[in-house]
């Protein structure tokens, strides 16, 4: 073949990857019939579009063996991949650009419970909802996080908080075995009887060892009173932050108990309006979750909106944070304390990020949990267990890419802000709402160095290297 012919090649092939993405033609045959290859992202849509990861092609498995062929293939090929479940993790250490691959666990979405109803079987891409569709017709309660459209494993694998933190543990401890793909390709399942280390690495820092395609998790059997709980929303006025946030602060939570914070902005033609919302959770009966949470009410909310909810619908008041697309950036603080000054100047930098930006969709949580000891505080990689108290995060969200500078700066300054007050000897930051420019031992705190040690042995290329990564 003449000079000329090869450098023609050369530029197809380049400009194919470019504009068509990663040669994929020799995985089609390998897959199940159901399985599928998209050459655009449309099918797989993130719930932040900044900084989305930017692939050339997308596979959709419809098995647990197409997702390992589909990471044999990739490997065979010097593809990169990245695994996504529901789509909502967002972090700038996303690095997967058109010559990669997303493998869109969408199809895998099948949960079953046993027949005494102590275990849920899932497989990797099920959200929340099929989690709890499935526990709740049988009569079971599994622990989740509190929005449904997320991924059950995906949030699992950084910890996995929810209502029921204090009644039955994070996810990770409710996790009895995982079947995973490795950076190797090959297929493993892990529990604590079987390859141990990998089972102290996932249940913190999963997705820097594989794509877990199914887990069996402990479930709960409850009699009717047990499929129920007491939910209210209250609204406060800007002059009462100092109440609330005194009355959170010294809130003694119970093991039924849970509580959040959410500083939010409407619009109405020119005009933007702000709310300030608590979001109480009780396992229980209507005037035992009044009392459970009777100093928040002495805080004194402009409304009440309360009432005892199946199971079901726990994690309905979250739905209208599912919206995907616009650019939301992320910005976690863990706090031992929440102090009202800080809170009040939030607030303050808040309104004004909002009014200069129009960013209506950006938003102020905090999430407080209580938190269950568990009996096994070194089998596992999350660090924060008996640390962080109230999970916070400050989240802008705009439209237009020109924002994104304004944004960070308001994100950067509200954390620093949080921080400053935090109540820890160092910052901690649950990893499921990290920025991504945070030193490792902010999210993996102490167990840097052992995950580092695994990570080297078990993934020297840095396959699974897009989430907070660890080589």
């Amino acid at each position: 073949m003449s000079a000329w012919a090869v450098l023609v090649l050369y530029f197809f092939t380049i400009s194919n990857v470019l504009c068509y993405g990663p040669d994929l033609s020799g995985l089609r045959g390998l897959l199940s019939p159901d399985a599928s290859i998209a050459y655009d992202t449309l099918g797989a849509p993130r719930w932040s579009e900044f900084p989305a990861p930017d692939a050339g092609a997308v596979v959709n498995p419809a098995t647990e063996d197409d997702v390992l062929v589909t990471v044999r293939y990739c490997i065979e090929q010097n593809i990169p991949f990245l695994a996504q479940n529901g789509g909502h993790g967002s972090s700038i250490t996303f690095t997967l650009d058109k010559s990669g691959v997303i493998i869109n666990l969408e199809q895998l979405n099948h949960v079953r419970v046993n027949a005494a109803g102590t275990e849920l079987w899932l497989e990797g891409g099920a959200l929340v909802s099929d989690v709890v569709a499935a526990a709740f017709a049988r009569n079971t309660i599994v622990p989740t996080p509190t929005c449904n459209c997320i991924g059950q494993l995906g949030a699992g694998l950084g910890a996995g908080y929810g209502n029921l933190v204090g009644a039955y543990g994070l996810i990770i401890d409710n996790l009895i075995s995982v079947n995973i793909v490795t950076p190797a390709g090959d297929r493993l399942e892990v529990s604590r009887e079987s390859n141990s280390e990998l089972w102290f690495a996932i249940r913190g820092a999963g997705q820097n060892f594989g794509i877990v395609t199914s887990a069996t998790m402990r479930a709960y059997p409850v009699d009717k009173s047990g499929l129920s709980a007491w939910l209210a929303t209250l609204t406060f006025s800007e002059k009462k932050i100092e109440d609330l946030v005194q009355a959170m602060d010294t809130l003694i939570l119970r093991p039924e108990m849970a509580i959040n914070l959410i500083f939010s902005a409407s619009e109405s033609g020119d005009n933007i309006s702000f709310s300030i919302t608590a979001n109480l959770f009780y396992y229980g009966t209507d005037s035992a979750g009044r009392e459970a949470f009777s100093t928040i009410y002495a805080a004194g909310p402009e409304t009440d909106d309360a009432g005892v909810l199946s199971y079901d619908h726990w994690n309905d008041p979250q739905d209208g944070g599912c919206a995907k697309g616009q650019r939301k950036q992320r910005y976690g603080a863990g706090l031992a304390r929440m102090v009202p000054a800080t809170w009040r100047e939030l607030f303050q930098e808040y309104k004004t990020f909002v009014k200069q930006t129009g960013a209506v969709k950006s938003v102020v949580i905090m999430n407080g949990n209580p938190i269950r000891e568990s009996t096994d505080v070194l089998d596992y990689a999350y660090p924060f267990r008996s640390t962080i108290k109230f999970n916070t995060w400050v989240e802008p969200s705009v439209v237009d890419s020109r924002l994104d500078a304004v944004a960070r700066e308001w994100g950067l300054k509200s954390r620093d802000l949080l921080r400053s007050t935090s109540g820890l000897t160092k910052n901690c930051t649950y990893i499921n709402g990290a920025y991504g420019d945070e030193e490792l031992s902010v999210v993996y705190g102490e167990n840097v160095q052992r995950l580092r040690n695994l990570k080297a042995q078990m993934d020297p290329h840095g396959r699974f290297n897009e989430w907070f990564p660890l080589s």
